[in-house]
Protein backbone atom coordinates (compact mmCIF):
# COMPACT_ATOMS: atom_id res chain seq x y z
CA UNK A 1 0.00 0.00 0.00
CA UNK A 2 2.75 2.37 0.87
CA UNK A 3 4.55 1.63 -2.27
CA UNK A 4 1.30 2.94 -4.44
CA UNK A 5 0.83 5.81 -2.69
CA UNK A 6 4.35 6.86 -3.05
CA UNK A 7 3.56 6.17 -7.22
CA UNK A 8 0.46 8.40 -6.58
CA UNK A 9 2.44 11.24 -4.96
CA UNK A 10 5.29 10.84 -7.48
CA UNK A 11 2.23 11.37 -10.62
CA UNK A 12 0.66 13.94 -8.68
CA UNK A 13 3.75 15.99 -8.33
CA UNK A 14 4.91 15.44 -12.40
CA UNK A 15 1.48 16.29 -13.63
CA UNK A 16 1.53 19.42 -11.40
CA UNK A 17 4.92 20.14 -12.24
CA UNK A 18 4.77 19.14 -16.31
CA UNK A 19 1.74 21.21 -16.26
CA UNK A 20 3.14 24.54 -15.39
CA UNK A 21 6.39 23.59 -16.70
CA UNK A 22 4.73 23.22 -19.94
CA UNK A 23 2.43 26.42 -20.33
CA UNK A 24 5.75 28.72 -18.98
CA UNK A 25 7.98 27.29 -21.90
CA UNK A 26 4.90 27.67 -24.28
CA UNK A 27 4.23 31.22 -23.38
CA UNK A 28 7.82 32.34 -23.62
CA UNK A 29 7.69 30.45 -27.28
CA UNK A 30 4.72 32.95 -28.27
CA UNK A 31 6.91 35.81 -26.84
CA UNK A 32 9.90 34.71 -29.11
CA UNK A 33 7.09 34.86 -31.52
CA UNK A 34 6.95 39.06 -31.05
CA UNK A 35 10.10 39.29 -32.21
CA UNK A 36 9.03 38.98 -35.69
CA UNK A 37 7.69 42.36 -35.77
CA UNK A 38 9.47 44.23 -38.30
CA UNK A 39 8.95 47.79 -37.28
CA UNK A 40 10.43 46.86 -33.82
CA UNK A 41 13.40 44.51 -34.96
CA UNK A 42 15.90 44.01 -37.64
CA UNK A 43 17.10 40.54 -38.20
CA UNK A 44 18.00 38.51 -41.14
CA UNK A 45 16.71 34.98 -42.24
CA UNK A 46 19.90 33.29 -40.80
CA UNK A 47 18.66 35.20 -37.25
CA UNK A 48 15.14 32.99 -37.35
CA UNK A 49 17.16 30.21 -38.69
CA UNK A 50 19.61 30.25 -35.45
CA UNK A 51 16.58 30.85 -33.31
CA UNK A 52 14.16 28.01 -35.06
CA UNK A 53 17.33 25.23 -35.26
CA UNK A 54 18.03 25.96 -31.33
CA UNK A 55 14.48 25.59 -30.23
CA UNK A 56 13.65 22.31 -32.22
CA UNK A 57 17.37 21.17 -30.66
CA UNK A 58 15.71 21.89 -27.43
CA UNK A 59 12.92 19.69 -27.88
CA UNK A 60 14.55 17.04 -29.67
CA UNK A 61 16.54 16.81 -26.48
CA UNK A 62 13.59 16.85 -24.71
CA UNK A 63 11.98 14.15 -26.23
CA UNK A 64 15.55 12.31 -26.28
CA UNK A 65 15.63 12.47 -22.51
CA UNK A 66 12.16 11.31 -22.04
CA UNK A 67 13.06 8.16 -24.36
CA UNK A 68 16.35 7.35 -22.94
CA UNK A 69 16.80 8.86 -19.73
CA UNK A 70 19.67 10.64 -20.57
CA UNK A 71 20.60 13.76 -18.79
CA UNK A 72 21.91 16.78 -21.31
CA UNK A 73 23.95 19.34 -20.70
CA UNK A 74 22.55 22.43 -23.37
CA UNK A 75 24.63 25.36 -23.96
CA UNK A 76 23.06 29.06 -23.98
CA UNK A 77 21.77 30.29 -26.76
CA UNK A 78 22.87 33.32 -28.26
CA UNK A 79 22.70 35.78 -31.28
CA UNK A 80 24.89 38.40 -32.13
CA UNK A 81 25.00 41.96 -33.01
Amino acid sequence: MSEEKAVSIRRAKFAALATKRVNKATQAIRVIGNLSNRSNYEYGEADVQAIVRELSAAVTSVRRRFSTGSDANPDSFRILP
